[in-house]
């Protein structure tokens, strides 16, 4: 019986197989509906195997000519949208092949001299990934750019410092927000050193022990962007630790995205009202006329859920697997580009709402001088300028607390006399330390929330 090309698994192993595979094992086996993403990596790749062989003499240069003309016009043809997916082709790669034989005829079945599916596989993903963490670091840049802009404008703009979501001492806005960009440097300081630790290139690898033919792998990894060639081809065919990485440094900063929104979130609600959320960043609801939802914020929460488990999900793939390639590493790369798109939405949605909300800086500053968030002042105030030692000085402050709580007034309000009714060594030289400005703007520490700290911050981040 004569067994078509879509009655058996495809070409490459026709010759060894006489029967064709069952229905399900090809869609089981076909992956093209996740790699198609790949195609301009399988071209770029492909394209410097083909230049390499055929400087090598490995390929006639009438051959080598001939390949990259046909994959240039298979890239032009996938461009302009005509990839005809077919299941029976498995992945983008032999997608690629398979055109590129159309195209240019017997010549096109030398493209795979001296490289295997699983070395064309790891080089195409790890060109996919190192184009995904750029990505992500331009998307960083924006986030940070939009958290300068914010907090210069808000670098002198009181509210209140909570911790336990408690009102603890007054900090800025302007401090707070930069809190956030330090973030952003830790997730760019990850992503750059995932990037350059990914940097080698395992196209020559083949199957999993290298070739036999002369080529140069110092010639394909310099053409593709990388620092070498991978040491190991047992190791360069089966490492997927780039793409952990990647996962990695992408569901922290989905986290620190996450904490962001939940700020903004919280700040929104009618209890907070620090901020108005612009009508681009929120939506509405079906049966409440008068609800202004966060929806984009609660979505960026979300997403870094889904980007997480991206990363569990990786790690349990690779741990059980042996050296050298198994097919379980076909599912790879769902959860790359999953976490892929979702953090270049989060990155950018953040980036945008910060740009856009409207702070109320006169919530903030009642809010932080509510709760006697000025007691820390107290305290220090009677340890630097009365000589009291810190632990006695934090007991009276803790009084002057209690009387201000009985007296239903804020610590600042209270006069002279209540406060030397709690102890005499509190002079006048005390009060103006108690207001919510002087707290923030005392707080001259290296790092600290003082405005003329967070402009300096500010300064230095720009010109980083």
């Amino acid at each position: 019986m004569k067994i078509s090309r879509t009655s058996n698994s495809n070409s490459m192993w026709g010759g060894r197989f006489a029967g064709g595979p069952a229905a399900v094992m090809r869609e089981i086996n076909a992956s093209i509906a996740i790699d198609k993403r790949l195609w301009r990596e399988d071209i770029a790749a492909s394209r410097a195997h083909a230049a390499m062989l055929g400087q090598q003499g490995i390929l006639t240069s009438d051959d080598a000519a001939a390949i990259d003309t046909g994959l240039q016009q298979v890239a032009a043809e996938i461009a302009d949208g005509k990839l005809v997916e077919d299941p029976a082709l498995e992945d983008i790669h032999m997608h690629v092949e398979h055109r590129l034989g159309e195209l240019i005829g017997p010549a096109a079945g030398r493209l795979h001299t001296a490289r295997s599916r699983n070395d064309q596989v790891a080089t195409d993903f790890k060109l996919w990934v190192r184009g995904a963490i750029d990505e992500a670091l331009a998307g960083i840049d924006l986030l940070e750019a939009a958290l300068l802009a914010r907090a210069e404008q808000h670098a002198a703009t009181v509210m209140p410092g909570f911790t336990h979501l408690q009102s603890g001492q007054p900090v800025t806005l302007g401090h707070h927000l930069m809190a956030y960009r330090e973030m952003l440097v830790r997730d760019r300081s990850r992503f750059v050193h995932a990037r350059a630790r990914m940097n080698e290139c395992p196209l020559g690898s083949a199957a999993l022990a290298g070739t036999g033919f002369p080529i140069d792998r110092a010639a394909t990894a310099l053409a593709l962007g990388f620092d070498r060639p991978t040491a190991n081809s047992l190791d360069a065919v089966s490492d997927r630790d780039f793409a952990v990485d990647y996962l990695h440094s992408a569901a922290l900063a989905a986290v620190h995205c996450s904490r962001l929104a939940e700020e903004i979130i919280l700040w929104a609600s009618q209890p907070f009202g620090f901020v108005r959320l612009p009508d681009a960043w929120s939506t509405g609801s079906s049966i409440m006329p008068n609800k202004r939802n966060p929806d984009a914020a609660e979505l960026v929460r979300g997403h870094s859920a889904r980007i997480i488990g991206d990363l569990v999900g990786m790690l349990v793939l690779l741990k059980g697997l042996p050296l050298a390639y198994a097919k379980d590493l076909q599912d790879d790369k769902p959860v790359v580009f999953d976490a892929h798109d979702l953090l270049s939405l989060s990155l950018a949605a953040m980036a945008g709402m910060i740009a856009n909300l409207e702070f109320v800086p006169e919530k903030m500053r009642t809010a932080a001088a509510a709760g006697h968030a000025t007691a820390t002042d107290l305290a220090d105030w009677l340890a630097r300028e009365a000589d009291v030692p810190f632990r006695e000085a934090h007991h009276i402050a803790g009084r002057a607390v209690a009387a201000a709580e009985a007296a239903g007034k804020p610590l600042d309000d209270l006069t002279l006399a209540e406060l030397q009714a709690v102890d005499p060594r509190i002079t006048h030289d005390a009060l103006p330390c108690l207001a919510v400005e002087s707290s923030v703007a005392s707080r001259t520490s290296a790092g600290g929330t003082a405005p003329v700290r967070v402009q300096e911050a500010i300064a230095a981040a720009r010109s980083k």
